[in-house]
């Protein structure tokens, strides 16, 4: 099993290219389904996530080709035969569910497992399979799996109680060659979102409004073949923004929609970090200067993401002084606090609360990878702590970050990876 070494302590500096959002790349291969026709998709992450997403659509009788070279995807999928796919790599990640959406709106049939994923909290489906529902569908849940029927899917209506992305993305791509218009009401705003519906646009799709909280979806005969370069992934700029701060270090980031990541670099900069220069995508953070503690609270966007919230808890477990983070997205998103602790970081916690007090400094020993963000946190912890982090269970961090030890060890860090 492999692990990952950070030494520290070393000052960031540097550039760093950030990749395609994972959150956007895995409901574009899932949307490639709901046509029949080749489809290109440049500058693909080679992600755990995106291998196993692919790997089902494999399982699907689709022809996935995959080239590392140049970091690009060819999909076809006018041969699909198979409605009941793999249900192992169903569990293995949550978002393999995105696929039921377009299999029903093409084939009016789906069965799969019920999903996996990271271990931070209730994550239901019940919204993805409301929408289905009121689109028309006929849904049966069984011991561990779910299977929908439609004859024809007629656009409707759909509130969501709660604006989930994953419901939101899914409920868009079972619209799209559904008869009528669909309108989605309170429903996700992430940039993502925004993503997947200019990607089904291009394709011939008819969506309006989305990355607001009213999507409105007008039904189409068919999709066609297209080209298409996913948005950066603002998770990965953001973690590299925090690894500049709590280095205090210097870098230019390549990959970066200020807009997308404008509740992050707002309470980076209440925090002290500073950033300049953004053009062409690009902006360089400056964390030099004297960090000062700050409160966060977690909520969809356009609020502070709840995949920020581990790598901002390891900053502000150095900065001097009483932070607050209240966690209201994921009921069990703490589980890094207590490898944190581990580090020396004193923090408390009180429900979806969590109280760090500054220290001054961390000392590195065996941690372990929680869940994806966690990983990236224990990453970031080890770059400033005293000795040597050894970091297990990283297979959550590859399915969401491309290279991180390389593209950190390019800025000047001491990271490598090692097989236990």
């Amino acid at each position: 099993m492999e692990k990952i070494i950070v030494k520290g302590v070393n000052q960031l500096r540097g550039e760093v290219n950030i990749s395609s959002a994972k959150n956007s790349i895995l409901p574009i291969i899932a949307a490639t389904i709901l046509c029949p026709e080749r489809v290109v998709i440049n500058n693909a992450p080679m992600l755990e996530d995106v291998e196993v997403i692919c790997k089902l659509l494999n399982e699907l009788n689709c022809d996935v080709n995959i080239s590392s070279i140049n970091n690009k995807l060819t999909i076809d999928t006018k041969n699909i035969t198979s409605m009941d796919p793999d249900a192992q790599l169903i569990r293995k990640m949550r978002a393999s569910f995105l696929i039921m959406g377009p299999m029903i709106s093409r084939f009016g049939y789906c069965k799969l497992s019920l999903p996996g994923g990271c271990n931070i909290g209730s994550r239901p489906i019940d919204l993805h399979l409301k929408g289905f529902k009121l689109l028309g569908a006929d849904i049966m849940i069984g011991h561990g799996f779910v299977e929908v029927k439609a004859k024809k899917l007629i656009g409707n209506t759909i509130y969501l109680d709660f604006p989930s992305v994953g419901a939101t993305e899914n409920i868009i791509m079972a619209s799209v060659l559904a008869e009528g218009t669909t309108i989605i009401e309170n429903a996700a705003e992430e940039p993502e979102i925004w993503d997947l519906a200019q990607f089904l646009n291009k394709m011939g799709a008819d969506i309006e409004g989305a990355g607001l909280g009213k999507i409105t979806i007008h039904g189409v005969k068919s999709l066609k073949g297209i080209s298409y370069t996913p948005i950066y992934d603002r998770i990965e700029a953001g973690t590299f923004m925090i690894g500049a701060a709590i280095t205090n270090g210097k870098i230019k980031i390549n990959g970066v929609n200020e807009e997308h990541l404008r509740p992050v670099i707002e309470k980076l900069k209440e925090c002290g970090v500073v950033f300049s220069d953004y053009k062409n995508n690009s902006i360089i953070v400056d964390g030099t200067g004297e960090k000062k503690p700050v409160d966060i609270k977690t909520l969809p966007y356009p609020g502070f993401p709840t995949d920020m919230q581990a790598q901002m808890m390891s900053l502000l477990s150095i900065v001097d002084g009483v932070s607050v983070i209240t966690e209201t997205v994921f009921e069990n998103r703490f589980m890094h606090v207590a490898e944190l602790q581990r580090m020396g970081a004193n923090i408390k916690i009180d429900g979806r609360t969590a109280i760090i007090e500054g220290v001054p400094k961390l000392t590195g020993c065996q941690v372990k990878a929680t869940d994806l963000r966690a990983g990236a946190a224990m990453i970031l912890s080890g770059l400033i702590a005293e000795g040597q982090t050894e970091i297990g269970d990283i297979y959550h961090i590859d399915r969401g970050y491309v290279q991180i030890e390389k593209k950190f060890r390019n800025l000047g860090a001491d990271i490598y990876r090692i097989d236990s």
